[in-house]
């Protein structure tokens, strides 16, 4: 027999327990807490083992695992939706290593040693909506690292030493398709795809990160950041003093959105215009420079696609006015278009923004109009509200029928009490549903006597 006291309920709250040997036994040198295993500053070199089925969040930051290799989780991890990998020195990471942990929205990789992102490294996330890889060494990103991130939210590539934008990441509909922030800040870069990126819709322009790189000045990039600060985008308005570039032949940075004016590039500022269309529409956008002796003139789509001439089976056309035309207007065909003109003085950027309804404004439905179909309604109306008041059928069968006699008046005040009721029997016109039998069935006041014979 085992003795009454505190070891049989200390037994049984561990085999309650999450991390008793139902589920599996906390790490050493882990701290357990529910489902979340916090091995954070234990000087680890390797991942421990075995890990709870059930953890949801694996903090192994500050640590010294420099491989992640593929058998760091042996078995399938289902609830695993957090993991935590930053300051560990981490150099190497198997392509394999997240093919048991399917479910993982949220990887910290940052302040490690990353060098190059590797083919496919990533395309077993397909639920990863935020992956930190700042303050790494990485220089080289193969193009299809990000394959099959559908639900990447946020990306943070800042602190490394990238020498190419990464344009593939941001195009439309192509990897990754959500992404709402891109950090490219403090890497190598030197010149940025400004006309694509000026394409870009404004929720991802509102947080396209590039301050600090050694960019070279150009116009278009001053064009791109000065219209961001206009429209108060934070991610230009709140690094201004960060976003610097080198002028040509010079050894200094200088603000880009300081080239205003200035030699030996003298940018403009650009204009900007919006128009409306609807869908099977012809529009033309005006591409009017301030500029006499302009040396020449070309226009940009939303896409990127630069429009030299006829275009699109015809439905593009660049007009001798430096105009273009857009025919047989479509969804797709919605956006920012750009008119670039080199002056004799300055070089000067237009920006159109077309915005396409989904609907034709002539369509061939729209045969009744506001007026007429107000009217209508009016009439209908009318008729059944005299419907309403003078065919309604009666609900009783005698309603209309001759009407009650008025009832004796009495002399005494008393006598509408104390008398009885007077009877009706004889009358014509009595009020539907008010018949009594008569005799011995009624009572004072016209009342039911219980021994009397029940009304029919």
């Amino acid at each position: 027999r085992v003795p009454a006291g505190p070891l049989p309920l200390l037994l049984a709250l561990s085999l309650l327990s999450p991390w008793g040997s139902a589920g599996g036994s906390c790490p050493p040198r882990c701290v357990c807490a529910s489902n979340l295993l916090s091995c954070s500053q234990a000087n680890l070199s390797t991942v421990p083992a075995p890990l709870p089925r059930f953890t949801a969040v694996l903090d192994l930051s500050h640590n010294n695992v420099t491989r992640l290799r593929a058998d760091w989780a042996p078995a399938r991890l289902p609830h695993l939706h957090a993991l935590l990998l930053s300051h560990n020195g981490l150099a190497f990471v198997s392509t394999e290593a997240f093919t048991h942990v399917p479910h993982l929205r949220h990887l910290d990789l940052s302040s490690n040693r990353l060098r190059t992102l590797d083919e496919n490294l990533f395309s077993d996330l397909g639920e990863l909506e935020v992956l930190l890889l700042y303050n790494n060494e990485i220089s080289t990103v193969d193009r299809t690292a990000f394959e099959n991130l559908g639900r990447l939210r946020k990306l943070y590539l800042g602190q490394n030493r990238i020498a190419r934008f990464p344009l593939e990441l941001l195009r439309e509909g192509t990897r990754l398709p959500q992404l709402a922030l891109l950090d490219l800040s403090a890497n190598r870069l030197r010149a940025v795809p400004a006309g694509e990126l000026q394409a870009l819709p404004a929720w991802l322009r509102d947080r396209l990160y590039l301050h600090n790189n050694p960019l070279a000045c150009d116009c278009l990039l001053f064009q791109l950041l000065d219209r961001g600060c206009r429209r108060h985008l934070s991610a230009v308005e709140d690094f201004q003093d960060e976003l610097r570039c080198f002028p040509p032949g010079a050894s200094s940075l200088t603000k880009i959105l300081d080239l205003a004016g200035k030699q030996p590039l003298n940018c403009s500022r650009a204009r900007e215009a919006v128009l409306e269309a609807h869908l099977g529409d012809t529009v033309t956008l005006g591409c009017d420079s301030r500029w006499q002796g302009v040396r020449s003139r070309h226009w940009v789509t939303p896409g990127g696609e630069r429009v030299l001439g006829d275009g699109g089976n015809g439905s593009v056309v660049l007009l001798a006015n430096g105009s273009l035309q857009l025919r047989a207007l479509r969804p797709e065909d919605g956006g920012t278009y750009s008119c670039w003109v080199a002056g004799p003085l300055l070089n000067e950027t237009l920006y159109v923004e077309l915005l396409v309804h989904n609907f034709t404004l002539h369509g061939p439905h729209d045969t009744l109009n506001t007026a007429y179909t107000t009217l209508v309604g009016c009439i209908l109306s009318v008729v059944l509200v005299l419907i309403y008041l003078y065919l309604t059928p009666c609900r009783c069968c005698c309603c209309r029928g001759a009407e009650k006699p008025p009832a004796p008046r009495d002399d005494s005040i008393n006598s509408s009490v104390l008398s009885t009721t007077p009877n009706h029997a004889g009358g014509t016109g009595e009020p539907c549903g008010s018949h009594m039998a008569s005799g011995a069935g009624t009572g004072q006041n016209g009342r039911f006597k219980g021994g009397g014979t029940p009304p029919l």
